[in-house]
Parts: C-alpha cells; sequence; structure tokens
C-alpha cells in the first residue's frame, strides 16, 4: 500500500514538473498575450492532449533546409526587381490615388516591389466562367505556365483544364505546378498526378508532411496562394481553389469565390512570386525573363500592387498591410472573408475605424466548414457589434471571397481570410487594386452578400442563451490553431 501510494505521489509530481516546464515553455515564447494565455489553459485543461498540441502546433518550426534557401532569395531577386523597376518605369503606377500611395509604399519599402498599371483587369464571380476563361488562355500559352493552388480535385471541368496542361506541354509549353500537400492530397493519390507528370509537368507537393519531422516541423503550415501565370503575360489569383463547384458536395451549399485576370506586366511580378516558392520548395532559382514588348497602357488604367507572405521572406507584412488599409478608412469599409479570427491588432483597428464614424461591414458566411471557427468567431461579435459594427451572414452558400473595399476606392482581394492562420501562418497572396471600375465592381457584388445575408442585431445578440456564451468560450481557446 505504502509503495503503491508513494508510486503515485512520484507520477503526479512528475507530471506537475512536466506541465510546469511546458508552462516555461510556452511563456518564453514569442507569442502575444492572448496567445499565451490560451496555450497554458489548454495544457492545464487538457494536460496530455493539450501538452500534444502544443508541441504539433504552438510553436512555429520550419526546415531549416528552407529557411537557407529564403535567405539566399534577397540579392537575386532584389537585382531582378531594380532592373525591373528601371526598364519599365513608365509601367510603374506612380499616378495612384492618396489612399493607396500609403499602403503602396509598405511593401515597397520593405520588399522593393512596385505598383504597376494593368493593362486589363476582369473580375470573375463565376467559377465555371473562371475555369472556362482558364482552359481557353491555356489552350493559346506559347511559353510557359506557372501555377500553385492550395487544393486541386479532378472533378468536372477541372478534367478539362488537366486535359489543356497536358496538351500544352506536348506542344512544348514548359509547365510548373506548386500544390499543397494536405489540401491537394485527394489529387496526389489520384491518376491524374501521374498523367501530369508523364506529360513533362513538373509537380511539387509544398509543405509535405512527414511521420519523422512532425514533431520538427510545424505541420499546419500550409501554402495558400492560387495563382495562375500564362507566358509572363496573363495571371490569375483570388479565392477559388482549382475546384468545379458543381462537384463540392457540402451541406454549406454552393462555394461562393471570385477570381481575378490580370494581363500585362503585373504577371512579371507574380512570377518572381512563383520563382521565391519555387525556389524555396525544390532549390533551383529560375528568374522570370523580362517581357521583349509590352503594349501602351493607359493613362488611367487600373494601378495593382502584389503583396505577397510567407514565413521565410514577407512575415506577418499582409497583416501590417490590412491594419494599416483599415486605419486610413475615412468613410466606409466592406469586409468580405470566410473565417473571422482576426488578430488582436486587426480587431483594434475595425473596432477603432467603426468608433470614429466610419460605417463597418464585415460579411461571413452564415455557417462555416469548421466548427472550431463557427464558435469561436462567435466571441468577437460582440465588441464587434458595440464599436457599431454590422456583421452580415451570407445565407446563399458557403461564402468563400476574401475581400475588402476601403471608401469606395481602394480595393484588397486575394487568398487571405481574416484568422491567425492566414495572417501569421500560411502562404499568402493578395492584390491592392486602385481602380474606380473595378471598384465599382466589387462593390455591387459585395452589395449583393449583404441583400442575401441575415443582419445580426446587437440587442438579440446580448440575449443569446448563456449555454451558447460558455461553448464559445471554451471553442475561443482554441484559437491559437484557427
Amino acid at each position: 500500500m505504502i509503495i503503491f501510494i508513494i508510486k503515485n505521489w512520484f507520477l503526479i509530481i512528475i507530471y506537475w514538473i512536466f506541465i510546469i516546464l511546458i508552462s516555461i515553455r510556452i511563456i518564453l515564447y514569442n507569442h502575444d498575450v492572448s496567445s499565451t494565455i490560451a496555450w497554458i489553459m489548454i495544457i492545464h485543461i487538457l494536460p496530455i492532449i493539450g501538452i500534444i498540441m502544443y508541441l504539433l502546433f504552438g510553436e512555429i518550426n520550419i526546415s531549416k533546409i528552407k529557411i537557407n534557401r529564403g535567405k539566399k532569395l534577397s540579392t537575386p531577386v532584389y537585382y531582378w526587381l531594380n532592373k525591373f523597376n528601371s526598364k519599365y518605369r513608365k509601367y510603374l503606377g506612380n499616378n495612384s490615388s492618396k489612399t493607396a500611395r500609403s499602403l503602396f509604399q509598405l511593401y515597397k519599402y520593405q520588399h522593393r516591389v512596385n505598383e504597376v498599371k494593368v493593362k486589363k483587369i476582369k473580375l470573375f464571380t463565376d467559377s465555371n466562367d473562371t475555369i472556362i476563361s482558364i482552359i481557353n488562355d491555356i489552350n493559346l500559352a506559347k511559353n510557359n505556365i506557372d501555377i500553385i493552388f492550395y487544393i486541386w480535385n479532378t472533378d468536372g471541368l477541372i478534367k478539362k483544364v488537366i486535359q489543356a496542361l497536358i496538351i500544352a506541354a506536348k506542344r512544348g509549353v514548359n509547365c510548373r505546378i506548386i500544390l499543397d500537400s494536405v489540401g491537394s492530397l485527394k489529387f496526389f493519390r489520384s491518376n491524374y498526378h501521374k498523367k501530369l507528370r508523364t506529360a513533362g509537368i513538373i509537380i511539387v507537393e509544398a509543405f509535405k508532411i512527414s511521420i519523422l519531422h512532425i514533431f520538427i516541423n510545424r505541420i499546419d503550415i500550409r501554402q495558400h496562394k492560387k495563382i495562375i501565370i500564362i507566358d509572363n503575360n496573363i495571371t490569375y489569383t483570388g479565392s477559388m481553389n482549382m475546384i468545379d463547384p458543381n462537384y463540392y458536395k457540402s451541406n454549406l451549399g454552393k462555394l461562393v469565390d471570385i477570381m481575378v485576370r490580370m494581363e500585362g506586366c503585373i504577371a512579371n511580378i507574380m512570377s518572381i512570386i512563383f520563382s521565391c516558392e519555387w525556389k524555396i520548395e525544390t532549390n533551383e532559382l529560375i528568374l522570370p525573363s523580362f517581357p521583349k514588348k509590352i503594349s501602351d497602357i493607359l493613362y488611367n488604367s487600373a494601378i495593382v500592387q502584389v503583396i505577397s507572405s510567407n514565413l521565410i521572406i514577407s512575415k506577418n507584412i499582409i497583416n501590417q498591410v490590412l491594419v494599416t488599409s483599415i486605419y486610413a478608412a475615412r468613410k466606409k469599409l466592406v469586409i468580405t472573408t470566410p473565417y473571422l479570427i482576426p488578430s488582436n491588432d486587426l480587431l483594434k483597428a475595425i473596432c477603432t475605424a467603426a468608433n470614429r464614424g466610419v460605417k463597418v461591414d464585415i460579411i461571413i458566411p452564415i455557417k462555416s466548414d469548421s466548427i472550431l471557427v463557427n464558435w469561436a468567431s462567435r466571441v468577437f461579435f460582440a465588441e464587434l457589434l458595440d464599436a457599431g459594427v454590422k456583421i452580415n451572414q451570407f445565407k446563399g452558400g458557403f461564402l468563400h471571397t476574401k475581400s475588402i473595399i476601403i471608401d469606395n476606392n481602394i480595393s484588397i482581394v486575394g487568398t487571405v481570410n481574416l484568422d491567425i492562420r492566414s495572417l501569421k501562418l500560411n502562404s499568402e497572396l493578395i492584390l491592392i487594386i486602385d481602380d474606380n471600375k473595378f471598384n465599382k465592381q466589387l462593390l455591387k457584388i459585395q452589395k449583393a452578400y449583404m441583400t442575401n445575408s441575415f443582419l445580426i442585431k446587437t440587442s438579440e445578440w446580448i440575449n443569446r442563451p448563456f449555454w451558447k456564451r460558455i461553448i464559445e468560450k471554451l471553442f475561443y481557446l482554441f484559437s491559437p490553431l484557427l
């Protein structure tokens, strides 16, 4: 009996020593205050599960090989950008609006990437139209096709995209594809993966998960960019994955996305971003060639800046840009996002904007594809509503669009969700667009979203059942993972 008691006490002491050591590690790591408190609560409430979760997701551990590859990029990439800026000076967006100028300057100062005039820009709201347009452009490709996607499925119209790529490769077009290991798992297990490789298309599995490295490299860092570049002249990006929405099976309804197609030297900027991602994944640096001839662009053309982020080259830049853009708002702010778990400084910026008289609308889906996000995001509603923010819950399907409009003048679209994962972990991309015609189109789309939404009333939200508040707070504890 005495031996049994001694053994139990020994195990209890070991247990608490381990909990204390992990707690100290959490405190010493460079988390923000809310994440630190959340992690400590998780490991105390769910000790064994919490410790495993922290070791897997708590700290940002990236392959040292990739970090070293990223460090070697600055010299050749900056040389390329300086040469581009000098060679194509007349295509740089020197006549941007006052609001856009401060946003452009932030990224330009840090990474030397200028805003550029865009020859043609088109906003797609129908995924079928987007896919058909992509197929048509692939069919006309002559030199190169570079692609990055998070999710690549193989159903419906996507089969025609795959077939178009195979035909393009057979006629001599150089095709390279980067796909996220987790998001495109179904694709990598399909025969289409082999068919594309057999045709001579190089496919890279980004952020590949290995059981041997599960506690060394953080496994939830993802390649979340969506990019298509054709002949360094045409480029696509936006919120849409390579999915035919007609084959998207979900109880959330139809996928609702937007995609942007652009022509001109903006494709060269996208190409240098692709080159960086390619180098990090393969250690092969292929800088894009400069266009021999660029068609004249009108003075009043759209001005666009591409902003790319990842943990190796430009950590936290998108969070900085979004916070700066929200503080720049003076009259109106419309935000569309499928996930709402904002960083503390982003939440503060949104609430401050509403407090100083800016009309702020946030549009989110009434249900998301993540139970954790669905409940955890509600914790922010009270503070947002109290500040005067209008929260619109879209009921016309799974709203996957990521967009912001500032004062009806500046549009921000891309791959970034307003959650910690997009803002601080994943490889992401956004466009800052200074163009009245484009802004009017996007605003019209956002108004249509709001028309098909349920507006949360502050009085009803305050009086929601107590049990819901408890569940919201419990799920909020897991916000560092979201």
